[in-house]
């Protein structure tokens, strides 16, 4: 039985040397070899999804200490590898797209889609916003939404000044959500209460108030 074709080339990098010197300058590389200023918004865009990676690959730690949250763990993995695709295309001027070339499409899109409804399934209705905590997980996946709406933001103000596929903005979207339900999924499978948000727990909404 043959395989079936993959929809993306393998990445064709060799790491021997990890510093060059040419981004002394403030300027980096593109994938089609334009060089651009380092706080370009473009830059910024793919720099905020790696930052992104990094927090899920925090957060999957945490979840691999709990075998409950293995499954969840497993679609973390998954996430990073998609966001890894995402800051492909995102390094890489429209002109320049190979048909091949790592991103992220409707598929990843439906699948997140799929995910938020299956893990929140089990949860109960919010009649209040939740405050990030409970566990190390939560609020690390709390954290990795947080970023993921900047992410999204980004990618939204560069879409006003340049061609960006809308899968890429649909998938940071429904990524959010889902880290937003992943969270509270979390603690549900760990049988830790929420934190809900209470705004007379204010100090100024104390019963007295010290001078």
């Amino acid at each position: 039985m043959s395989e079936s074709p993959k929809p993306f080339n393998d990445p064709q990098i060799a790491l021997n040397r990890i510093y060059t010197r040419r981004g002394d300058t403030g300027e980096t590389s593109l994938v089609g070899g334009q060089r651009v200023p380092k706080d370009a918004l473009r830059i910024e865009c793919y720099g905020t999804v790696d930052e992104l990676n990094s927090f899920l690959g925090m957060a999957r730690v945490s979840l691999l200490e709990h075998p409950v949250l293995t499954p969840l763990a497993d679609v973390v993995l998954r996430v990073q590898h998609e966001l890894f695709n995402l800051g492909s295309i995102l390094a890489t001027l429209p002109a320049d797209v190979h048909p091949k070339q790592p991103r992220v499409t409707h598929v990843e899109v439906e699948q997140l889609e799929r995910e938020i409804d299956g893990y929140n399934e089990p949860l109960q209705a919010l009649r209040s916003f939740v405050l990030p905590g409970g566990t190390r997980a939560n609020a690390e996946l709390h954290a990795a939404r947080t970023i993921c709406r900047r992410a999204e933001r980004l990618l939204v103000a560069l879409a006003r000044e340049e061609e960006v596929p809308p899968e890429a903005i649909h998938y940071l979207n429904r990524l959010s959500d889902a880290l937003f339900v992943w969270s509270r999924w979390v603690n549900f499978r760990l049988d830790i209460p929420e934190t809900l948000w209470e705004p007379n727990r204010a100090a100024s909404g104390a019963h007295e108030v010290l001078p």
